[in-house]
């Protein structure tokens, strides 16, 4: 398939993301939080639940992995990218290796793994993605983030989208504007705009097709900390005014990423941008979807505990928590719709 194809199959179709594609490191944090043992068995158990969940093809399209997921298998020997296929789902790799300080930049980060990336890339796709993710992370204050920041980090992810359209991977950006301090809405604004025009000048300099790709950014939003938190509407109004401002029309989607929302808020803010245009606001040139890990996984987790006996449970849990981000893509989520599915 095309690249312009493999996008398209992700995030035009009414489906979103799963990704779950969290670091060693960060899932067994998360294990060990609940009680969970934290095992390569522990986790390939846990990823087996989500991949074989039944009916999740009809709201995913596509899920986001790490390596070590690419390579697992399940108690009957089927490896986890074959089970997504068989539920319509795309397997894609996370390719980064993280964040390092920014040198002369206290305070701020540029993500690694160039180095060799061609050569994994197309490793990959022999293992059968069809996409991958890097991300880029950016913090908020009255200083940051640094014009050597935001040039520093769009150059490796147009770097990144460059190398990944050549192995044939439709490539997901995903510059990420944190959440964490006590800026406005308005700063976060300004600046996700601005990181946004940075990342498309340089992937324009790249040469990367833009139907080819997929852009996962952050919403707009005041900071955690930030004693002015901003109603539904103005997270609406912000988000699209700065996507309409910063992002080309011919980009395959939007796949926004769920940050440090809760469950509830990410489905309910999605569901508001999607239904603007419903309600006579701009109409977006794009398809705008979901990419979440935590805000799909969380509930599900907890109610696993590890514990096989728990698998359906856990499963029909993040079914409905899938059903509630598709009946966001049309504007069609209502608060309670989780409560009413567990009845």
């Amino acid at each position: 398939m095309t690249l312009q194809t493999v996008a398209r199959n992700l995030v035009g179709r009414g489906k979103g993301l799963l990704a779950m594609d969290e670091s060693t490191g960060t899932c067994n944090r998360r294990f060990a939080a609940l009680g969970i043992a934290q095992t390569e068995s522990a986790r390939c158990a846990w990823r087996t639940l989500l991949v074989t969940t039944p009916g999740l093809g009809a709201c995913i399209g596509g899920a986001i992995l790490v390596d070590e997921t690419m390579r697992q298998r399940d108690a009957q020997g089927v490896s986890l990218v074959k089970r997504l296929g068989e539920a319509g789902i795309i397997a894609g790799i996370k390719v980064d290796r993280g964040t390092v300080d920014l040198a002369l930049h206290p305070g701020e980060w540029v993500t690694e793994g160039l180095d060799g990336l061609r050569e994994r890339l197309q490793g990959y796709a022999g293992l059968g993605a069809g996409f991958a993710k890097w991300r880029a992370v950016l913090a908020v204050s009255d200083a940051f983030p640094s014009h050597a920041c935001l040039q520093a980090n769009a150059a490796t992810l147009a770097r990144y989208a460059a190398l990944c359209q050549e192995a044939g991977l439709v490539p997901i950006v995903a510059p990420e504007v944190l959440m964490e301090g006590s800026h406005s809405l308005q700063r976060c604004r300004d600046v996700t705009q601005t990181v946004l025009l940075a990342v498309f000048a340089a992937l324009h300099t790249r040469g990367v097709a833009m139907d080819g790709m997929i852009l996962k950014p952050n919403m707009v939003l005041a900071g955690l900390d930030c004693p002015e938190q901003p109603d539904l509407a103005d997270v609406t109004t912000a988000t699209l005014g700065c996507l309409l401002a910063s992002v080309p029309a011919d980009v395959a989607g939007i796949a926004f990423l769920s940050g440090g929302q809760s469950d509830a808020q990410a489905s309910e803010r999605l569901n508001a941008i999607n239904a603007a245009s419903r309600d006579g606001g701009p109409r977006p040139p794009w398809p705008m979807v979901f990419s979440y890990g935590r805000a799909l996984q969380r509930e599900a987790m907890a109610v696993w505990h590890g514990d096989p006996k728990h698998v359906a449970r856990a499963q029909h849990v993040l079914r409905v928590r899938a059903m509630c981000n598709h009946a966001a893509l049309t504007g069609d989520y209502e608060a309670g719709m989780e409560d009413r599915a567990a009845a």
